[in-house]
């Protein structure tokens, strides 16, 4: 099946034979839906935070922070944003001149409000000798579009969402990217004042976000009062996943193998390799300007305050049972608590003896642990927080998308349709152990978790293997707990429309 061209390309990405035929055979048998026993809500898997204990959790954040650990915190930013112009490409296409349809005609009503206006209006007269009003009267509507999208302009069509203009200021407009400079002074700093940040970038644009680094740094360090150190890292080559044709085999092009990225779930190797204590995961659309930060900064704060309480809970537990020294009460109590606050279930814990019991605790205790935010799902699109069956038997929250779940099983529709929360793919996350090693992320993923989906290529069909979502299959094996966080706290871009919302303006 695969030639000497074929062993060779698989060498150069790090890719051995058998990952090859694991996949495979993943496309010829697809993968299991994963059995839910009820979707997550509060008080059921999602913990509700009222006003009078936030400080406890505020208090236990602040005298983290002033340990000096290593709080880092990680941004996705791959990827180019053409999606987000999806209306704008075609009205470039499209054989009317003027705006039709609702979302062009907003676009365009509305365009000074955009924080990247006057960068467009610069492309346009430098290119066109008219700016944007003067094109506007003429009714030359689709230079402006490509003036914005194409390389001639601003080439936004082709850059990744981080390195867009956001959000304007009065004296000066915001990249995402800068953004999250921002956020990360405002709850991730030391008690140095050191804001470590990672973004995982593409490799044709890590240049362009190395320098706007370089060039913005010093000027949000005077902003903020504190200093940054920035790293960057691509999706490794190696987790990119074979495409196959209808008949499950290796799709070709020219005679080649064609290979296709693996999705968000690649990036938990670059997690692996990072060395830190407590890792905030966000989005890098998910950002507003300063006057909207406050409920994002209070539940950052909050989240990582819950996230380091139980981890102490967890370290003295974990010291407990090495020392050989604990009761049976005590072991009863470190139960209760994998029950109740870690919601992990086991239907079969009756049935094991003391030794068993001692292990399967120590089992369970010593993981990597996640604190996620959970929205009330008003519509938005995104993974929800149910209770699910894993591998071992055992009970445990995880976050499933539609694709994971058999809708065509009326029990579990109903289950999923019932949810009444989303993941906004806000989390804060532990990833060393009690004796302050760093746990192998990549020992805690389902494999089982990943999907198949149709594309094409130069017209003809094919199908794309998704390793296991990042917060999805790639954390199935982590202790987790769900904290409702108001909506305040996530306004993604999903189209350039969404920057006129009132919360980025």
């Amino acid at each position: 099946m695969f030639n000497s061209t074929d062993l060779s390309v698989l060498n150069q990405k790090g890719i051995n034979i058998s990952q090859i035929e694991e996949q495979l055979e993943y496309f010829k048998k697809g993968f299991p839906f994963l059995p839910i026993v009820d979707s997550a809500s509060i008080n059921k898997g999602i913990i509700y935070i009222p006003e009078e204990k936030q400080s406890q959790y505020l208090n236990e954040w602040e005298t983290y922070r002033e340990r000096n650990r290593q709080i880092l915190k990680f941004v996705p930013a791959s990827g180019a944003a053409s999606r987000m112009f999806k209306d704008l490409f075609e009205f470039l296409d499209v054989s009317y001149n003027e705006p039709k349809t609702s979302f062009e005609k907003k676009f365009f009503d509305e365009i000074e409000h955009f924080a990247f206006f006057e960068s467009l209006n610069k492309a346009c007269i430098q290119n066109e000798e008219k700016d944007v009003k003067q094109l506007v009267s003429e009714r030359n509507y689709k230079t402006i579009v490509a003036n914005l999208l194409q390389v001639k302009g601003l080439n936004y069509g082709f850059l990744p969402k981080g390195l867009l203009e956001f959000h304007r200021y009065p004296e000066e407009s915001r990249t995402a990217m800068e953004e999250h400079l921002a956020e990360g002074a405002m709850y991730a700093s030391n008690k140095s004042g050191m804001v470590h940040l990672h973004f995982t970038v593409s490799p044709e644009h890590r240049s362009l976000f190395e320098n706007l680094v370089k060039n913005k740094k010093s000027f949000y360090e005077k902003r903020f009062g504190v200093k940054y150190d920035v790293s960057f890292s691509e999706q490794k080559s190696g987790t990119d996943t074979l495409a196959v044709d209808e008949n499950n085999q290796p799709f070709r092009e020219n005679g080649l193998l064609l290979f296709r990225p693996g999705g968000h779930g690649a990036l938990i190797q670059n997690m692996n390799d990072l060395d830190a204590d407590i890792v905030f995961i966000k989005n890098i659309d998910n950002v507003v300007p300063d006057h909207f930060k406050s409920a994002t900064i209070l539940y950052k704060q909050l989240i990582a305050g819950i996230l380091v309480y139980l981890q102490r809970k967890i370290f003295n537990y974990l010291h407990l049972i090495e020392s050989g020294k604990y009761t049976h009460d005590q072991l009863m109590e470190m139960l209760y608590f994998l029950q109740t606050d870690l919601c992990i279930k086991n239907p079969e814990i009756k049935m094991l003896e003391d030794v068993e019991l001692v292990l399967y605790i120590k089992s369970k205790l010593n993981r990597p642990l996640r604190i996620c935010g959970m929205v009330k799902n008003e519509g938005e699109p995104g993974g929800g927080p149910f209770l699910s069956v894993n591998p071992d038997g055992t009970i445990s929250l995880q976050i499933l998308e539609s694709s994971q779940v058999d809708l065509k099983d009326p029990v579990k529709k109903e289950l999923f349709d019932k949810g009444t929360h989303f993941n906004p793919v806000d989390l804060v996350c532990s990833l060393k152990n009690h004796h302050g090693e760093k746990y192998d992320l990549l020992q805690y993923v389902d494999k089982n978790t990943g999907f198949i989906s149709g594309k094409s290529k130069n017209g003809k069909n094919l199908k794309a293997l998704e390793l296991p979502g990042l917060w999805n299959g790639a954390m199935s094996d982590w202790n987790t707990v769900f904290v409702e966080v108001p909506i305040q706290t996530f306004n993604p871009v999903k189209t350039v429309n969404d920057l006129l919302r009132p919360e980025h303006q």
